[in-house]
């Protein structure tokens, strides 16, 4: 049993059968509405009373919905995660070459570390912390097969077309491109302009390797990245 039904079992207890719904959907709002602020402040530097003095709930309904702030990362992780394991499904159905798969895959790659690596952030803090916090770790690895599942639908895809086999498990595939990913992150994080554009050339480097596509130019971004 997760976190989340574990939490949401115990407060059933107290809330009327009928209200059980309501009581799930109110707490899939709030981990929504906190998911910025815990972002920004990460596991070590939360808890239920910073993140409502940083968020427009009180402490008191913070505390009635989630037992700790443990499930309210959890509740709000594995709410972002959801969403982001369909982010690709655009790309993956209506690409009909190995190219047209490539560019919507890169591209949405490149959207998501941008726009949304604070959030990314908190995923990498939350996965490292279940290292140490027993508590993280059968939701940390629910998340994680999800997100290995997404990465080899999109290999799959690219079998699919190119008539070739990736030649990796898809745990080793996901760690490739996660790898990859983390990378990046850090580095835009850390102010690098080309962390983006690197990441792109380098994923496309390993799916080219995979599949024995025909690799393209690098981009100019990282040719300049690679005389500096």
């Amino acid at each position: 049993m997760t976190t989340e039904q574990r939490s949401t079992k115990k407060q059933a207890e107290r809330v009327p059968k009928a209200r059980i719904d309501k009581f799930s959907e109110r707490r899939a709002e709030l981990g929504e509405a906190a998911l910025t602020t815990l972002a920004a402040l990460g596991y070590a530097r939360t808890s239920l009373r910073e993140i409502a003095q940083n968020s427009e709930f009180s402490h008191g309904v913070l505390h009635y919905y989630f037992s700790d702030k443990i499930d309210l990362i959890i509740c709000s992780v594995k709410q972002y995660k959801a969403r982001c394991v369909t982010r690709y499904d655009h790309a993956v159905d209506s690409a009909n070459t190995c190219d047209e798969l490539m560019e919507g895959f890169l591209q949405s790659l490149a959207d998501t570390l941008r726009d949304e690596g604070h959030v990314h952030r908190l995923w990498y803090d939350l996965r490292s912390q279940a290292l140490f916090e027993e508590a993280f770790r059968s939701d940390v690895v629910q998340i994680d097969k999800s997100l290995e599942d997404m990465i080899w639908r999109i290999m799959s895809r690219f079998a699919e077309l190119s008539g070739e086999d990736p030649g990796l498990t898809p745990s080793a595939t996901y760690a490739l491109f996660d790898g990859l990913f983390q990378q990046a992150l850090l580095k835009h994080l850390s102010g690098d302009a080309d962390a983006v554009a690197a990441m792109q050339a380098d994923v496309r480097q390993s799916i080219v390797r995979l599949f024995s596509l025909q690799a393209k130019p690098a981009p100019a971004a990282r040719k300049r990245a690679r005389r500096v």
